[in-house]
């Protein structure tokens, strides 16, 4: 299943895989460095962390639509859900590791019941966690750091001995002691952890402390290092991409960034930096991302702001008189030329109002078979912008009704008004 769904029924459906957009060749400026790191894997959590947004809840078969998605797109894990929380749980993380190709994860405590009923589910990767810092070893785990650390590496035994993936984050890294964070790293990669998760749990860091967070346990274990960053700051994607660059090996995202409080770093923003700006090859199909943060919007009620990076109504909208012109004229002028519409599956537009400009006017007006003349685009656009400028959005009807009453000709000879079109 694919999130490019019958409308109707919003039930998301496999189709071809597509070719892949060509990327633009736009190197220059800062873009002309691409040294800083030279792969990333994604990890997506949108079922589970995602899912912890407040007030969503997506159903079994959303679950599986969306991870038939990311599957389909390459995603390198996808974290299903919690296991041990509820049967339905269960059975959600059940199908969706046996129904998808990619490296499927669950989530648990470092508490026993919670580790067998990861590895019960079949998943290929286990993702346990305990509390590191000092407030929330006392306050929501009631335990010691000797207690911690313990049971910290019972769980990781014990998931390397049933022959899973073993992950170990240790929660609320960004607010640990850092002589004790390194203690619980020695600790869980003595006991043959492969993945060492960095939590900013809190979202707290910030780009060049949490590198250099990233570093110091890199100077304490062999494993590998994955990162999961939040967004209380807003600093979420940019705490990603500093891990990466700083040596990480995987991020952990969620799509359209919904996650606890504000949420996690952006699949898509992630994503298409890494891709863009870096020239990194993820290997992830990027076409799906537009019809997937569509869908998961829709799942998630969460509303994607209009000016969300990638995928926000605004990400590839002009409607300045100079933007739009530029753009026109080369897409690149005004776009940051690394990263296209097409190269996320979504589509360019150029929006009327206030500030629109003639080259604007004049571009729809062509599109819709009139012939203005320069005069009359000139004053099809001041009406345009009066229209704006009282708060009315100005659609495709609107522009068509200010050309006729401007005299505009038309190449439809009877005269007959032609269907209403989306502006």
């Amino acid at each position: 299943m694919g999130v490019r769904a019958q409308k109707e029924t919003r039930c998301l459906t496999t189709h071809p895989r597509p070719i892949p957009v060509g990327r633009v060749e736009f190197f220059q400026g800062t873009l002309a460095t691409t040294t800083e790191f030279e792969s990333a894997r994604v990890f997506d959590t949108t079922l589970r962390d995602g899912e912890q947004a407040p007030r969503t809840s997506f159903s079994y078969d959303e679950k599986r639509a969306i991870a038939a998605t990311l599957d389909e797109m390459g995603t390198h894990v996808i974290e299903a859900g919690f296991p041990v929380n509820s049967d339905a749980e269960f059975e959600a993380v059940s199908d969706v590791a046996a129904s998808t190709s990619t490296t499927t994860c669950g989530l648990a405590r470092v508490v026993e019941k919670d580790v067998e009923a990861a590895i019960d589910s079949g998943v290929e990767m286990v993702h346990t966690f305990a509390s590191t810092s000092d407030v929330q070893i006392e306050d929501s785990m009631h335990a010691t750091r000797e207690e911690v650390v313990e049971r910290s590496v019972e769980a990781v035994e014990r998931v390397v001995e049933s022959g899973a993936t073993a992950m170990f984050s240790p929660m609320d890294a960004t607010r640990t002691d850092t002589d004790y964070l390194i203690e619980v790293v020695e600790a869980v990669t003595e006991a043959g952890v492969d993945w060492i998760n960095i939590p900013d749990t809190c979202g707290v860091a910030t780009p060049s402390r949490f590198a250099e967070l990233v570093a110091t346990v890199r100077d304490h274990t062999d494993a590998r290092i994955d990162v999961h960053t939040h967004d209380d700051f807003g600093m979420a994607s940019a705490n990603a991409i500093a891990g990466f660059e700083a040596g990480a090996d995987q991020a952990q995202v969620s799509v359209n960034g919904i996650g606890e409080r504000a949420g996690n770093a952006a699949y898509e923003e992630v994503v298409m930096a890494v891709e863009s700006i870096y020239g990194v090859e993820t290997d992830i199909d990027t076409t799906y991302i537009a019809d997937l943060a569509q869908a998961v919007e829709e799942y998630s009620d969460v509303p994607v702001p209009a000016n969300k990076p990638v995928v926000g109504d605004n990400a590839f909208a002009h409607e300045s008189g100079i933007h739009a012109a530029g753009v026109i004229e080369n897409s690149d002028t005004f776009e940051p030329g690394c990263m296209t519409p097409e190269m996320v599956g979504a589509e360019r537009e150029f929006v009327l109002g206030k500030h629109t400009g003639t080259h604007s006017v004049r571009k729809r007006l062509e599109e819709r078979d009139f012939a203005p003349t320069d005069s009359e685009v000139r004053e099809v656009t001041r009406r345009v912008k009066d229209f704006g400028a009282e708060k009315n959005r100005v659609t495709a009807a609107d522009l068509e009704r200010f050309a006729r009453e401007v005299g505009v000709a038309h190449e439809d000879a009877d005269g007959e008004p032609e269907t209403e079109v989306k502006a």
